[in-house]
């Protein structure tokens, strides 16, 4: 078994120039709003609230609150199966850094932030819907996410991710809307009031395979919790304004994917069940197709199918069969 497969690592700014590669998924949080001919007022939008937001959050020296900018890197990772210089697509995470525009100083954030794979896609819009075809309840396979956790280990353990990152991913996402969430008395000055669920969802089940766990909090100033998948100590191993430029990145995408749920008038109470058919939220000024997002999946899902999953099937399977630590 190949236990050094080979990782090629690119990055792209994410800035009001940005044109998606052609090997990013088009369902990818970035690489949507670069569509249209509204792209470039989407970017510009976009970056302005994420400021705006991490500017809200680091007041300490900051009476304008303009003190702060965030850059973004997008990061692409193919992967060599063979060692015969054919690549796949199989990662695409975002690389944070903030600018202190008082100190003229720039420093790292935090790598993983958004999360995008390929392998994801053929999973849930291929792997589920065949499983479950013609079935009157829903179920997973019991290797359900099995080869994707192993990639994603094989990525975060590799000589080429320890080379470009000091410090483990933390991939921000939203809650489920099938959970229900209560908060609790535990409260961090940055990452907000923490909420605890009453069982794991099927994305926390998929990304305890990759070596994550989840921590739900609601910032300061939000108005629903953001689910926080990391392997090591959240709270200790990344400073303030570490976790601000994921929050203020994340955050953002969410109030214009989700705002039902993250941009919604009211605040989550003591308990919350996050809902996508709520009527009382306010729209950004960004357009998003997200139907047409949910259609595009499923293409993306098939194009994996027969160009990673088939051409390398046997090998595939056998990184499948066994569990990377």
């Amino acid at each position: 078994m190949n236990n050094e497969f080979a990782f090629t690592i690119k990055s792209l700014s994410f800035d009001e120039n940005y044109n998606p590669s052609k090997n990013t998924r088009i369902t990818t949080n970035f690489a949507n709003l670069a569509r249209g001919e509204k792209r470039q007022d989407n970017l510009r939008n976009t970056l302005k609230m994420i400021d705006d937001r991490f500017n809200s959050l680091a007041r300490q020296d900051n009476a304008n609150g303009d003190r702060y900018s965030v850059e973004l890197e997008i990061i692409s990772v193919e992967m060599d199966v063979e060692g015969k210089g054919n690549t796949f697509p199989v990662i695409e995470i975002l690389k944070t850094h903030i600018v202190d525009k008082k100190t003229n100083q720039r420093t790292e954030g935090i790598v993983g932030n958004n999360f995008s794979s390929y392998v994801r896609d053929y999973d849930f819009s291929v792997v589920l819907l065949e499983h479950n075809k013609n079935k009157t309840a829903f179920t997973t396979p019991d290797n359900f996410g099995d080869l994707h956790g192993n990639l994603f280990k094989y990525f975060v353990n590799s000589a080429a991710y320890k080379a470009h990152f000091n410090k483990a991913p933390v991939i921000c996402l939203s809650v489920s809307s099938k959970n229900t969430y209560h908060r609790t008395e535990n409260q961090h000055p940055v990452l907000g009031v923490e909420y605890l669920q009453d069982e794991l969802s099927m994305t926390d089940h998929y990304f305890n395979k990759m070596g994550l766990q989840a921590r739900y909090f609601m910032p300061p100033n939000g108005v629903a919790p953001l689910a926080f998948y990391f392997s090591g100590d959240l709270l200790n191993d990344y400073t303030d304004l570490e976790l601000i430029s994921t929050i203020s990145t994340m955050e953002t995408f969410q109030r214009i994917y989700r705002p039902e749920i993250y941009n919604a008038n009211s605040a989550a109470g003591k308990k919350y069940q996050p809902t996508l058919s709520h009527k009382d939220y306010a729209l950004t000024k960004i357009v998003y197709d997200r139907e047409e997002r949910s259609q595009l999946a499923i293409e993306q899902g098939k194009f994996t199918e027969e160009r990673f999953i088939k051409p390398y099937r046997a090998i595939l399977e056998q990184l499948s069969a066994n569990p990377v630590l």
